[in-house]
């Protein structure tokens, strides 16, 4: 379970690096101890993309290529994966790799502080994709890049080297070799001895490590950690690594309910849940960039409890469960009990998020997720809401509505249930709840929003809601003014 040497395979060689310390980021280790300084320091959060990276992980016979944000990851929780930075990827005699040669055909590249990032992305486009006999579309091209921003070259000639990629001279990774060195890397542990970076492969081993340190910092994909290093400046005396225990990395399939590990990416989690709620794409891939997708966990974001997290309105408009467990046993509750206040929770000291449940859609469900933010990718909503609907003829049965960015907390809108519940679905009837909704909360007024805003635009998106209800998905909603009657 203790690792005190970081280890990860690299052009096709193991590198061995000790006393790591537990906060050090990736992009430091790569910058500055190994000299990689292709990969870019930009905003230090995840934002732009600068930094990219793409680590690959064994998932059955295969290698799972991940672009990542190396600015807020920690290093050592790439113990046992492959790295591929900028200066990886092309061949030993010089030839570009179609990701980079791409670039240059189609003119990517301006400035150039971006381009590495950029071509990182591609190549994990083009490891996932390209290589799996599948071509990149422009709209896949656009959902993937999502986390890099280009501020001088513009998007267009990007987006066309993400298409020019499978034109170019096929260059792919040797999987069966890799997939042979990791494995022999994970086997081929050292003794175990002291060290301030414990990354337990067991839930057993895990839940024994946090009932013995209580006061370790527990990571998952470190997107919200990470932010802890490069703008807070803390430093941890002991971290407590969750994304290698085998149990909650799984997505477990039951007749009434999923349950997604505290260990599953967003990638795959929102994978998941769009595989039952198609109308959820959208959503999924508004939430951050991919590379934070690709690293944070839900469960993560689940347990940061954030006011402005996006996954936990719809999770609560779904009628999600938590589960918390410690070597105590577990419990069980819904999501929105689970807040108590800012960033605050009812977990125990010993305890830790260990699975998010999530019904199976229910016959009739009508479900909407909405995210306002002043840019349409990678950004912080200033208001999220999700609202989750029955009606049985006109009348209006079940409902559960969460919202995000007007609270301290995530929260239901319990009152707006009320008075929706029993009463016939007409446009009236949306109209006063929009009112009933608005007077249910009192947001703050902060960067991203004004609280008369925030109030305003909540009304509108029940007014939004109904029209959608009504067939009306097509409509230019653009059309409308946010401070108007619809959104």
């Amino acid at each position: 379970m203790e690792t005190s040497v970081l280890r990860f395979i690299r052009r096709g060689q193991p590198v061995s690096l000790g006393n790591v310390p537990p906060e050090r980021t990736l992009l430091e280790v790569l910058r500055e101890d190994l000299g990689a300084t292709g990969t870019k320091e930009g905003c230090g959060e995840g934002d732009c993309g600068a930094c990219t990276v793409v680590l690959g992980e064994v998932e059955g016979d295969a290698i799972k290529y991940r672009a990542i944000n190396s600015c807020i990851r920690l290093a050592r929780s790439v113990d046992g994966m492959a790295l591929w930075t900028v200066e990886d990827i092309a061949a030993a005699d010089g030839t570009l790799h179609p990701a980079q040669e791409a670039m240059v055909q189609c003119h990517g590249s301006q400035c150039g502080f971006c381009t590495p990032g950029f071509v990182m992305s591609l190549f994990g486009m083009y490891q996932n994709h390209v290589c799996q006999g599948r071509s990149v579309t422009r709209e896949l091209a656009q959902q993937e890049l999502s986390g890099n921003l280009c501020r001088c070259t513009g998007y267009r000639p990007i987006l066309d080297a993400a298409q020019w990629m499978e034109k170019l001279p096929a260059m792919a990774v040797d999987e069966k070799a890799l997939v042979r060195q990791l494995n022999a890397l994970r086997s081929d542990r050292a003794e175990p001895g002291p060290t301030s970076y414990l990354m337990p492969t067991t839930l057993q081993e895990l839940l024994a490590a946090r009932a013995a340190d209580t006061q370790a910092q527990i990571v998952a994909g470190c997107t919200d950690v990470g932010l802890l290093v490069t703008k807070m400046h803390m430093r941890f005396e002991r971290v407590l690594d969750v994304t290698q225990v085998g149990e909650l990395k799984r997505i477990e399939q039951y007749d009434r309910h999923i349950a997604i590990g505290a260990a599953v990416t967003l990638s795959d989690a929102f994978e998941a849940m769009v595989r039952e709620r198609p109308q959820l794409q959208a959503f999924a891939q508004r939430f951050a960039g991919l590379p934070v997708r690709n690293s944070g966990t839900l469960g993560g974001n689940v347990a940061n409890g954030s006011p402005i997290g996006d996954s936990m309105p719809l999770l609560i408009a779904l009628g999600a469960h938590v589960v918390l467990m410690s070597v105590r046993g577990h419990r069980e509750m819904p999501l929105e009990d689970f807040y108590t206040g800012y960033r605050k929770t009812v977990m125990a000291p010993d305890e830790i998020v260990a699975w998010i449940k999530l019904p199976r859609p229910r016959t009739g469900e009508f479900l909407r997720a909405y995210k306002i933010s002043k840019r349409y990718d990678d950004d912080i909503s200033a208001v999220c809401l999700a609202i989750n609907m029955v009606v049985q003829g006109e009348t209006v049965t079940e409902i559960r509505i969460g919202a995000g960015g007007v609270a301290p907390t995530p929260v239901r809108a319990v009152k707006t249930e009320s008075f929706l519940t029993g009463k016939p679905w007409t446009e009236q009837t949306a109209l006063e709840a929009a009112q009933v909704l608005r007077a249910e909360f009192q947001p703050i007024t902060d960067m991203r929003a004004s609280a008369a805003y925030r109030s305003q635009v909540l009304g509108n998106l029940v007014r939004r809601f109904w029209l959608e209800s009504r067939g009306m998905d097509r409509i230019n909603l653009e059309s409308f003014s946010l401070a108007g009657e619809a959104t």
